[in-house]
């Protein structure tokens, strides 16, 4: 079967830190030119997004992430059991409802928690704001709630 998604990771892994890249896969081949600016980074993280267990099994074996979407939380906590996942591999996955951190903090703690017990290492959120200072105090607020679930 052609994969060339898997060739163009390998591709991208091997060249994002270097100044003069150069790379020969089955799909790609190429060298003789200079990136610059490059990153800084001896690897720069990728995250390989999907919502197959194929595509989890792609991240675990080529990239430091998996960015799930349309799945529900049970089911990614399904196919997170499935594998294994190297140390420091991050699972991100935004928290499906808006969160009220300051008028509803067990709430916005519930949310967190699950997609924590579900395999999730890192939420983005949306929270309920009104203005900048009241937007302000929510990110205080789900910042305090986060360290609960230290």
């Amino acid at each position: 079967m052609k994969q060339p998604g898997i060739d163009a990771s390998r591709a991208l892994r091997a060249s994002l830190s270097q100044r003069e890249p150069a790379y020969r896969g089955t799909y790609y081949a190429y060298e003789g030119f200079v990136v610059d600016p490059c990153a800084l980074q001896p690897r720069v993280p990728l995250w390989i997004g999907g919502r197959t267990l194929r595509s989890l099994r792609r991240a675990v074996a080529l990239a430091d992430g998996w960015v799930p979407f349309a799945l529900k939380t049970a089911d990614i906590a399904g196919m997170l059991a499935k594998l294994e996942r190297p140390a420091g591999f991050e699972v991100i996955l935004d928290a499906d409802r808006r969160m009220d951190p300051t008028g509803e903090p067990a709430q916005a703690l519930d949310t967190l928690a699950a997609l924590a017990r579900a395999g999730v290492t890192i939420a983005y959120a949306t929270v309920v704001q009104r203005s900048l200072a009241h937007y302000l105090e929510q990110l205080e607020a789900l910042q305090r709630v986060n360290t609960q679930l230290d």
